[in-house]
């Protein structure tokens, strides 16, 4: 089963061009959303690479109990309608329990599921009921092989717009590793596999209180990703990442994004026609 479907106004699929999902970790205020989706905006214009733009109303999987988490799901989802509004790109928010699928899906184009929750039966099912794409982020502690499963229950509703993200896997302590091989494993599900560029080099729980990472390394797996045949990008960005109120450590300056971006373009059109 290969499928081809919409993401708001863009298509996605195996075989369609390559998209980004690039955004900040956490929703921080409606001003600080509507300023990075209007840069992105900038960038898919002048690359030609479509943007899904994403921001989580919610953490609910901080490190620390004092972490910020967001503003919740009444206020976050009404700042991203407004993103959506002004700037026209589609959004994407992750949900964390069955009960905020329907409510997010009414407002979002496409429900994500965070890795840490990819095998929950419930909410795979909940959002996939809302007929909208959803985005499974692959467990840290899963092979890519075991993705099939949560592919089915979401199938199970009829839904069959399904993103599989690639996210790293836990090797040791404090430390994710890449599996390229991964992506076209994944992909053999009918599924585009999105590469997640910054929170592959995150090293949970790094810094006691929260994740380290090393963003720096981020470009390199993101064009190491794309030359392996995957079909998206998932990047999160911040104008000033050292001042963000969630994962810090491992997000892009906004002011990276385009040359990034520009890049994978190149590399991903070569090896669709070398």
């Amino acid at each position: 089963m290969t499928a081809s479907f919409q993401i708001g106004h863009l298509q996605v699929g195996l075989n369609e061009p390559l998209f980004v999902i690039v955004g900040p970790c956490v929703i921080e205020s409606r001003d600080l959303c509507l300023q990075i989706a209007e840069a992105l905006l900038d960038i898919q214009q002048r690359t030609g690479v479509g943007v899904v733009f994403k921001a989580s109303f919610d953490k609910a999987n901080r490190s620390s109990i004092h972490s910020f988490r967001g503003p919740g799901l009444d206020k976050g989802l009404a700042i991203l309608d407004e993103v959506r509004s002004q700037t026209g790109l589609p959004v994407l928010t992750d949900v964390h329990e069955p009960a905020q699928a329907k409510v997010a899906g009414e407002v979002v184009d496409c429900l994500q599921i965070p890795a840490f929750l990819c095998r929950q039966t419930d909410l795979l099912v909940s959002c996939g009921q809302t007929q909208k794409p959803v985005n499974i982020k692959k467990g840290q502690f899963l092979s890519p092989q075991e993705m099939k499963n949560c592919v089915e229950k979401v199938r199970s509703t009829g839904n069959s717009k399904i993103l599989l993200t690639e996210r790293g896997t836990f090797f040791g302590y404090n430390r994710n590793v890449n599996d390229m091989t991964a992506i076209p494993l994944m992909q053999q599900f009918g599924c585009p596999v999105v590469f997640d560029a910054t929170h592959s080099t995150q090293r949970p729980g790094g810094l006691g209180t929260a994740s380290a990472g090393m963003p720096d390394m981020a470009p390199i797996l993101a064009r190491a990703a794309i030359a392996a045949g995957a079909n998206a990008l998932f990047i999160e960005t911040h104008p000033k990442p050292q001042a963000a109120l969630s994962d810090a450590a491992c997000m892009l300056p906004l002011n990276e994004i385009e040359s990034l971006v520009t890049i994978c373009r190149r590399i991903h059109q070569l090896i669709r026609n070398p």
